[in-house]
């Protein structure tokens, strides 16, 4: 903490994410869209988190809490483990991905896999197909979260776009929090779309392969404790 710094009071261990904002913003005498400002994002979404009416975001997918720590001169992991700590006491599990986005990411699948999955239909294999596109999501999710490291790129997409750059990437952020139950046919178009060109999964192991388009980083291969391989090339090999 800088010399000359308000002393933060006691932090309750029970505290929410939205009850500390309050505090250190109220401690530091700076208001909502001061934070705003310093997260770049626009004053609406902190004032959300502050009210409550905004869950806190998912901490491995947003680059926030790392600048809000900073700039309310909190503990590293303050506000990263209250936010663990609220999402788990609150997730439960809905009823998953809609019936228009799951045709969309079918459409994205290795025809004959496809025809696979559209035969099955028992509850179990209902079940199965929602997991294995939970898991594309987040792998896209995964891949779009890097977006938040290129300023540069990021400020000429909202130019292209012709949003402000704070819209931007709040659009970003909105995606990579978004939930089966919360992913929309315009996340797809804009976020999953440009960026998968197919994908496969092996239904006797359950390894899932994805093949990111051309603009990605090429051939790097990751595996997730899911058993996901990622490929990233061009669309067509």
């Amino acid at each position: 903490m800088g010399r000359g710094a308000a002393a933060p009071a006691v932090i309750r261990d029970s505290a929410t994410v939205a009850e500390l904002l309050r505090q250190r913003l109220r401690e530091l005498k700076r208001s909502s869209k001061d934070l705003a400002e310093a997260v770049e994002v626009p004053p609406e979404y902190i004032d959300e988190l502050i009210d409550g009416s905004r869950r806190p975001p998912l901490p491995g997918r947003t680059d926030l809490y790392e600048r809000m720590t900073s700039f309310l001169r909190l503990g590293r992991n303050d506000l990263v483990n209250r936010a663990r700590a609220e999402r788990a006491s609150t997730t439960t599990r809905g009823p998953g991905l809609q019936s228009d986005v799951k045709r969309q990411l079918l459409d994205l699948c290795e025809p004959a896999t496809a025809k696979q999955l559209e035969r099955k239909r028992t509850k179990a294999s209902a079940v199965e197909l929602t997991d294995i596109l939970e898991r594309l999501v987040g792998v896209t999710q995964g891949a779009v979260r890097r977006v938040l490291d290129d300023q540069i790129g990021l400020r000429l997409s909202a130019t292209h776009a012709g949003r402000s750059y704070e819209d931007m990437r709040l659009r970003v952020l909105d995606f990579l929090d978004a939930t089966p139950e919360t992913v929309t046919l315009e996340h797809l178009s804009e976020f999953v779309l440009p960026r998968v060109a197919r994908w496969d999964v092996d239904l006797k192991t359950g390894v899932l392969r994805v093949v990111l388009r051309a603009q990605e980083p090429r051939e790097r291969v990751r595996r997730t404790g899911r058993s996901s391989g990622i490929r990233r090339g061009p669309a067509e090999e």
